[in-house]
């Protein structure tokens, strides 16, 4: 199976000029959702996780699958405001400005083993600052894991010092 053939493609989305890559359609394929945990599983031991941890929104998706896969937990990491109670932040510089990330207090031990998982990795910050995130807790990142890179944009340089899997290119 290809998954690049059940990527979605959306021109000028969310605004002009971007082709978004929509991962939608192979959530509608058992097989396919099933492909990709056994992928990602070639490639992450589950030694080497202890939590996987999904970025907002379609992270989590892709961390609760491997989550079940593997058999252990999952954790969110959501945009400002998102989460209750009390919460962790890092704001990092965006292509436009700034944003800012959480995740509850306490969701992570110290030392626990954690991969992060998002659908896609364009510029890198997003994964980067969430890797900050985690380690200013005592989380120890394992490495990451996204459906869709696009290489163009050169996200993996900044978190090029982690163990990445990307399983469809662009």
């Amino acid at each position: 199976m290809n998954l690049k053939d059940k990527i979605a493609e959306y021109p000028n989305f969310p605004k002009k000029g971007i082709l978004f890559r929509d991962f939608s359609p192979v959530l509608k394929d058992p097989s396919a959702m099933s492909m990709i945990a056994d992928e990602f599983a070639k490639h992450f031991h589950p030694k080497d996780i202890d939590l996987f941890a999904g970025i907002e929104s379609r992270g989590f998706i892709l961390a609760s699958v491997l989550a079940s896969r593997y058999n252990k937990g999952m954790m969110m990491i959501r945009k400002a405001g998102k989460l209750p109670g009390k919460t962790t932040k890092l704001s990092y510089t965006i292509e436009y400005g700034k944003d800012t990330i959480e995740i509850q207090k306490d969701v992570i031990k110290e030392g626990q083993k954690i991969l992060i998982c998002d659908d896609l990795l364009a510029t890198g910050g997003t994964a980067k600052a969430s890797a900050k995130l985690i380690e200013k807790v005592g989380g120890k990142i394992t490495g990451f894991a996204f459906l869709i890179e696009l290489t163009e944009l050169n996200g993996m340089k900044g978190i090029s010092k982690y163990n990445c899997k990307a399983l469809v290119k662009y």
